[in-house]
């Protein structure tokens, strides 16, 4: 078998901590050296997981919050892809969880003040385990976009949170996926923070006739690359891992 070479994180490709115009990051982002700690024997064993663990209805945002015949309100999506690593190889049985605002770009939060109203058939998260060839998909709403109080006059593009879960409790990478054509996305200094236009586009997901469900459901395809010269852009880790 030929070898595959290791390709080198690019720094670069990854937000730095410090985004003056993402107002928040001037308080959160470390002003002194960092510190290392060496995981323990849990963080690098656990979980683990199999495909009966997550409920029949976990990844459906569209009734696993809402009640017997109802549904959440909104324009009805699915989001699906793969997980893989820097050569294309798929990463099954691992834990993707999501979470979102709703239609109205609220989300069922105690501390989201939004005017947008919530949606009782909606709780906005889900989760599902990746199958043998690293193939994931949900159905949800698309998420609307919101205010917030950075500037004068923010806005959030649509999005969903993305967390996947390695073979550790230890390695856990959070991102985010945008909506192509969103004008949102050009404007936010969140997504701005990142260097790179290749980075960015990395997380935007594409909309996919194909697995669309005729006069039900669009879908869009979003694939996670955990590392490499193709690596989705990681918040939690700036070298992406």
């Amino acid at each position: 078998m030929t070898d595959i070479p290791f390709r080198r994180r690019d720094p670069d490709w990854h937000p730095p901590a410090l985004a003056p115009d993402y107002r928040s990051s001037r308080l959160r982002s470390p002003h002194h050296k960092l510190l290392h700690y060496a995981p323990t024997e849990t963080e690098m064993t656990g979980p683990a997981f199999g495909q009966d663990m997550p409920g029949p209805e976990d990844h459906d945002l569209l009734i696993n919050f809402a009640q017997p015949g109802e549904t959440a309100l909104g324009p009805r999506i699915i989001v699906h892809g793969r997980l893989l690593d820097e050569n294309g190889r798929a990463l099954p049985g691992k834990l993707i969880e999501i979470w979102q605002a709703n239609a109205g770009g609220r989300y069922r939060h105690r501390s989201d003040g939004y005017l947008a109203p919530l949606d009782p058939n909606f709780g906005g998260c889900g989760r599902c385990i990746t199958d043998a060839e690293g193939k994931y998909l949900f159905r949800s709403v698309q998420p609307g976009p919101y205010p917030w109080p950075n500037g004068g006059n923010d806005w959030r593009p649509a999005h969903i949170h993305f967390s996947v879960f390695g073979d550790g409790f230890a390695q856990r990478l959070i991102t985010q996926m945008y909506f192509e054509g969103d004008p949102h996305i050009a404007l936010c200094p969140i997504v701005q923070s990142i260097p790179s236009e290749a980075a960015i586009d990395r997380l935007v997901a594409r909309f996919d006739p194909g697995a669309t469900v005729p006069m039900d459901i669009r879908a869009y395809r979003f694939d996670i690359v955990l590392r490499g010269r193709q690596a989705t852009v990681f918040e939690n880790r700036r070298e992406g891992l």
